[in-house]
């Protein structure tokens, strides 16, 4: 039989870990296994799933992503949490333990097809900070996969779910494969990049893998047409971001005149 406690808050007796009355928590003195809790609670949060959840993504990240949005979540960390505290870890390795940022700024720089400061400040960017730029683009991708997949029941705020733990098994991907990889062949800027393309050739495997796990009814065929329709919308998209890059090249030229004209042009 439990001991009954009296509240440290609302002074209500009580059985169990949480008081009836005021819901505080039952009274427990600091000690090693205190601070272990909370550096579980406050860092990793391997209490409220972190681990699991990235465990469930590499097995599998469709079916857990349709798990999740059927109801299935007192297991996992929040999704949304997850994508940014990945990410976090994904841009930390890059930029301060591989220093990809300067590898791509010198790989660029000696490229001879690219003719402009602007792409090559913009490729060695968006190589090195892949997976934070992705994170900020989760609203646009859960709008081209709420047009490509508008008659398979999801609407677009779980198609954002969908899309945080697409790339959170991507941002996996990166930090336990990908990154381990081009740290030991960092030497070798060329490899680095070719790496980088292999990942990015991949994705439509993936896609087609994600979204089988999402819709298990669905037949590979269709599965792999609507892939090859979000293929699609992804790079209009693409194409739409860099029309819009450079109409606004074209204002901070109106703006400030030659300075930034000379950035844009070809050296």
């Amino acid at each position: 039989m439990e001991t009954e406690e009296i509240c440290s808050n609302c002074q209500s007796s009580f059985t169990g870990n949480f008081c009836g009355n005021c819901g505080q928590k039952k009274f427990q003195r600091i000690n090693r296994t205190y601070i272990w809790d909370e550096i579980q609670d406050t860092v990793l949060h391997t209490n409220k799933g972190f681990l699991y959840s990235c465990l469930e993504i590499l097995k599998n990240p469709g079916r857990t992503a349709r798990e999740f949005l059927e109801g299935k979540r007192i297991k996992h960390y929040r999704p949304l949490v997850l994508t940014f505290v990945l990410s976090g870890i994904s841009a930390f390795i890059s930029f301060r333990v591989l220093g990809l940022m300067d590898m791509m700024s010198n790989y660029y720089a000696d490229d001879a097809n690219l003719n402009s400061n602007f792409m090559k400040d913009y490729l060695s960017v968006f190589s090195s900070y892949n997976s934070v730029i992705m994170v900020l683009l989760l609203p646009i991708f859960a709008f081209l996969t709420k047009l490509g997949l508008r008659k398979w029941g999801q609407n677009y705020y779980e198609h954002i779910i969908m899309n945080a733990y697409l790339l959170s098994f991507y941002t996996l991907i990166s930090i336990l494969l990908v990154y381990p990889l081009m740290y030991f062949l960092q030497s070798d800027e060329s490899l680095i990049i070719s790496i980088s393309m292999f990942q990015l050739y991949t994705s439509p495997l993936i896609l087609i893998w994600f979204y089988k796990g999402f819709y298990p009814d669905k037949t590979w065929k269709s599965i792999l047409w609507k892939v090859i329709l979000l293929l699609l919308l992804f790079l209009a998209g693409f194409i739409g971001i860099i029309i819009l890059g450079i109409l606004v090249g074209v204002v901070l030229s109106i703006l400030y005149g030659d300075e930034v004209i000379k950035y844009f042009q070809p050296v």
